[in-house]
């Protein structure tokens, strides 16, 4: 079995320093290391047909020549491998001084672009960013914002339930329907003063079209203090809207119904595609809805411990993905999430 042994590698290390390429070396490595049908591969399956007594010399010389073939075949490969960049080199076919090829670099998504810059405004006006959980309690995503389990209002919000066992009892969970729930969690936790910002993805039951996604990115915003009111409300948005958009950019707040918010009211911003006058994008009436705002709901102000005699507030609740189209004279939201690189890399 020795000498079988030494023929072997003689045969193998002679057919490997005639193999010139690339090809030839992955033929020679099939003819000896294939699983099958492999030289080597037969040799070491012979192992088991012999006497004991003779077994473990064999095995041990099959074994090294194993080892010697691996060795001899990464050398070949390196040797070959330098063969061909040292051809390249001296017939011109790698040119040296040229640069490199430039990598291609990432860049934020346009919706998590305008989200930071709403934050930014936020901030400089004295407003915390604080998030909070997608997955919610029905106490915080409806209850607590006098949305309770018979209010019409569940019919259009009404999305993604998850059934859990927490705190030893069965709990009503949902994906989140807005980022209002981290408003009552941190009423919870700290007195007046209160000013925060509260980004996040929210989830419906809605229809797509231009203007809707089942998905959207939030940022709602909170005040709570002594004093507040309405005036303080529209200059705080008007504030935000200037600097996104611009002077030049008209905006519309009138009066609408909310359930957490006493008075309440519709920001919108003329379509930045008809100038106001009427397209598929605002659905012809040249304004484009942007949130929802007003004054937190006394009831609300009062289950926190707070007395809505002394502090009032006001809360807002806007989409990242309606502010970005206008930001970027997208038309359809719907193009934000195709991940079609012709469009997110114009951004």
């Amino acid at each position: 079995m020795a000498t079988q042994t030494d023929v072997s590698r003689d045969e193998a290390l002679a057919a490997l320093a005639r193999a010139q390429d690339q090809r030839a070396l992955d033929a020679w490595r099939i003819e000896w290391f294939g699983r099958k049908d492999g030289r080597l591969t037969q040799l070491l399956r012979g192992l088991a047909s012999l006497p004991i007594g003779e077994r473990k010399a064999a095995g041990a010389a099959a074994n090294a020549l194993k080892e010697d073939l691996e060795r001899a075949y990464e050398a070949r490969a390196e040797e070959l491998r330098r063969a061909a960049v040292e051809r390249a080199l001296t017939e011109g076919k790698l040119d040296v001084t040229l640069p490199p090829r430039p990598l291609r670099r990432g860049s934020l998504h346009p919706v998590t672009q305008v989200t930071r810059r709403i934050l930014d405004a936020f901030v400089q006006m004295g407003f915390s960013v604080v998030e909070g959980p997608e997955v919610e309690l029905d106490y915080y995503n409806f209850e607590a914002l006098r949305i309770p389990r018979d209010h019409p209002a569940r019919d259009m919000w009404d999305t993604l339930w998850i059934d859990e066992t927490i705190e030893g009892g069965l709990r009503p969970l949902l994906m989140r329907t807005h980022t209002s729930p981290n408003q009552v969690r941190i009423m919870e936790l700290y007195p007046p003063p209160i000013r925060i910002a509260v980004p996040g993805r929210a989830f419906r039951y809605e229809a797509t079209d231009t203007t809707h996604e089942w998905m959207m990115t939030q940022i709602e915003v909170l005040a709570i203090d002594e004093g507040l009111t309405m005036a303080h409300l529209r200059g705080t948005l008007l504030g935000m809207m200037r600097r996104l958009f611009g002077e030049e950019r008209r905006i519309r707040m009138i009066g609408s119904y909310y359930p957490f918010v006493e008075p309440g009211a519709d920001v919108a911003v003329d379509c930045f595609l008809c100038q106001g006058k009427g397209c598929h994008s605002c659905h012809g009436t040249g304004w484009i809805e942007m949130m929802g705002c007003g004054m937190v709901h006394p009831e609300i102000i009062e289950n926190m411990g707070m007395d809505s005699r002394k502090y009032t507030g006001f809360a807002a609740g806007m989409g990242v993905e309606r502010l970005a189209m206008q930001v970027f004279g997208v038309d359809d939201i719907r193009y934000w999430y195709q991940n079609d690189l012709r469009l997110l890399r114009q951004f």
